[in-house]
C-alpha cells in the first residue's frame, strides 16, 4: 500500500505512480529540517508502511539526526504526523544538548 501527504497534512492512499512521483520530490516529503551546529534533524514522510503491516496504523514518518558524535545513530518512526512533529522537537532538543556538551 502506498500513501501520499495532502496539502492539509492528512494522508491518503495512492497508486504506485502517485507515490513514485511524490517520492522523487524531497520538498513534498520533508516535513521539517533543523540545523543544530554540525548536526541536522530531519523528519520525512515515508509513503509506505515501515511497520510492514504489523500494527493497527501504518508507520509513515521518520525522524533522524545526522552528524551525531561518536558514530551514534538516532532514528524514530511514527504513525501520525502529530507524533512525528513532537518527536522531531525531542530530537532537536537532544541535538542541542549534545551541542551544549561540546560533543559536536
Amino acid at each position: 500500500m502506498f500513501y501520499k501527504q495532502l496539502e492539509n497534512g492528512e494522508v491518503a492512499e495512492c497508486s504506485l505512480e502517485e507515490w513514485s512521483a511524490a517520492f522523487d520530490m524531497i520538498e513534498q516529503r520533508r516535513v521539517a529540517w533543523d540545523d543544530v551546529g554540525n548536526m541536522q534533524v530531519s523528519i520525512v514522510f515515508l509513503g509506505t508502511d515501515h511497520g510492514f503491516g504489523m500494527g493497527k496504523l501504518p508507520v509513515l514518518w521518520e525522524t533522524m539526526i545526522f552528524g551525531l558524535p561518536n558514530e551514534e545513530e538516532y532514528q524514530e518512526r511514527y504513525t501520525s504526523r502529530k507524533d512525528a512533529l513532537a518527536g522531531h522537537q525531542q530530537a532537536v532538543s537532544l541535538a542541542q544538548s549534545k551541542l551544549k556538551q561540546g560533543e559536536r
